[in-house]
């Protein structure tokens, strides 16, 4: 885990800035924690956004096992050098400016669908084989939050609003139905991107 700080000069998951050093953590995480093999003992979460993200992820994919059975099919043609480009590009389709250039508000749901979405990607390259691909992917989403996210969520006061949204203490179950409609959404508009990009660069 400490790649992070180190490609970045001070920054990932040593940045003075704790938003920055949240948004690492959760991502070096999350990642780890869906690619734990079976019956292996995963430590606790190191902090409580990044236990809300587990959870919210779990409760996700128990919910809507048949939707994540998808993105297989959507990762099919993923390369180790490709596994990190690809991510980014659904990403920025979904998260590109509305009409006008005008940056979108972003919903905690849509913030979730970014952490969920890498994690598939990353549970993908590790059926495939490509087990290199997973610390590059831990990196480039933490990069990604830090770039475009971490300015949004800085305006709603920091991580507190992930944690009151996800967190196991609260009852996930009606937030969930409040918001998955939009999360299926997002990630819906992420597999129509993708297939977009993929169509523009072969």
């Amino acid at each position: 885990m400490g790649r992070s700080g180190e490609a970045g000069g001070g920054r990932g998951l040593h940045s003075p800035d704790p938003l920055v050093r949240e948004a690492f953590v959760m991502s070096y995480d999350y990642i780890s924690y869906v690619t734990a093999r079976p019956g292996t003992s995963v430590p606790p979460a190191p902090s409580a956004a990044a236990a809300a993200l587990r959870h919210a992820g779990d409760e996700l994919l128990l919910k809507f096992p048949i939707f994540f059975r998808r993105w297989p099919r959507v990762f099919q043609d993923v390369t180790e050098t490709s596994a990190c480009p690809m991510l980014i590009a659904i990403l920025d389709e979904h998260f590109a400016p509305a009409p006008g250039g005008r940056r979108r508000e972003l919903a905690w749901s849509a913030i979730l669908s970014v952490y969920v979405l890498a994690g598939q990607m990353a549970l993908h390259c590790q059926e495939k084989g490509m087990l290199g691909t997973l610390p590059e992917l831990q990196e480039c989403v933490g990069m990604y939050v830090e770039r475009l996210i971490c300015p949004e969520i800085r305006d709603k006061g920091g991580w507190s609003g992930f944690v009151s949204r996800f967190g196991k203490k609260q009852d996930l179950e009606s937030h969930v139905k409040k918001v998955c409609s939009w999360t299926l959404l997002v990630l819906t508009m992420s597999i129509i991107s993708y297939f977009l990009w993929k169509r523009r660069v072969q």
